[in-house]
């Protein structure tokens, strides 16, 4: 209960300090699933934080922090950037999505649904590309909204920090497999949600960004996935950079941080010009 409130102190002084986004709940007449979560005495909720581009030009990004399945980073791997999104013109919202506590298909559920909203709002926020994005595990719900989808919920496009892909225990992150799957799910569920092996030629496009001395999720995550896109003819842009570990999200103490973020506006700008 402490180190909740402690992230939950944390979570309000980081929206304190940014523009005050718009707030909506994912599902304002109750989810149709549950995680087992109670907080204050109410079942848990997924939130989506919505910051509109003043001078919109038609794209929106939809971001999923990371944490394993187990927590959120909802600073540097999410709300930290909203600002230099909205600068380039595109409206960026932040998911705050219902960890899975052993039910996989609620986070997916959540991204689904956020997807949706963010579609219905489209002439107020002039979306007309909709891209989902996502760090460390939030690049496994990322990669498999890209991946697992209907009609309603594909994504136009994808960006991918340092993402968990598969569910292999040869080279997946063990926590954010345990935490999503349980620890005994059987090779057909793991099969399920390893992305590498999901991909078609309606997966949208990708840019991915890893390091190669990432020592929590494996590079072989994102190469793994980017040639199995190259493979069904997706398009996909892999940068991987020689240091920086794992985590870096939006920091400055990011040595390459100057390298993505150039990369990847020169990527959207190109993408849909």
């Amino acid at each position: 209960m402490k180190t909740f409130l402690v992230i939950n102190l944390l979570f309000i002084s980081m929206l304190a300090a940014a523009q005050r986004p718009t707030e909506i709940k994912v599902w304002a007449n109750g989810a149709p699933n549950d995680n087992g979560i109670i907080r204050d005495g109410k079942p848990d909720e997924a939130v989506l934080y919505v910051f509109p581009a003043a001078k919109s030009n038609g794209m929106a990004v939809l971001a999923c922090p990371g944490g394993a399945y187990a927590m959120l980073a909802m600073g540097h791997e999410g709300l930290d950037m909203a600002d230099w999104f909205n600068a380039q013109g595109i409206t960026y919202a932040v998911l705050k999505y219902r960890m899975p506590n052993g039910h996989n298909d609620v986070p997916l559920s959540d991204a689904h649904q956020a997807i949706r909203i963010l579609r219905q709002h489209a002439d107020e926020w002039n979306i007309r590309k909709l891209g989902i994005m996502g760090s460390s595990a939030g690049g496994h719900l990322a990669s498999t909204a890209a991946t697992h989808f209907d009609q309603e919920t594909r994504p136009d496009f994808q960006i991918l920090f340092y993402p968990v892909i598969t569910m292999n225990p040869a080279y997946t992150h063990m926590g954010s497999h345990d935490n999503l799957l349980g620890k005994n799910p059987g090779i057909q569920l793991e099969e399920l949600y390893s992305n590498e092996k999901q991909v078609t030629e309606q997966t949208p496009p990708a840019f991915i960004m890893h390091c190669s001395d990432d020592d929590v999720v494996p590079v072989a995550n994102s190469v793994n996935y980017y040639t199995s896109l190259t493979e069904n003819n997706v398009p996909a842009s892999l940068h991987i950079y020689p240091t920086g570990g794992h985590g870096w999200g939006y920091r400055d103490d990011f040595t390459y941080k100057r390298q993505w973020t150039g990369e990847l506006e020169k990527w959207l700008r190109e993408l849909y010009k």
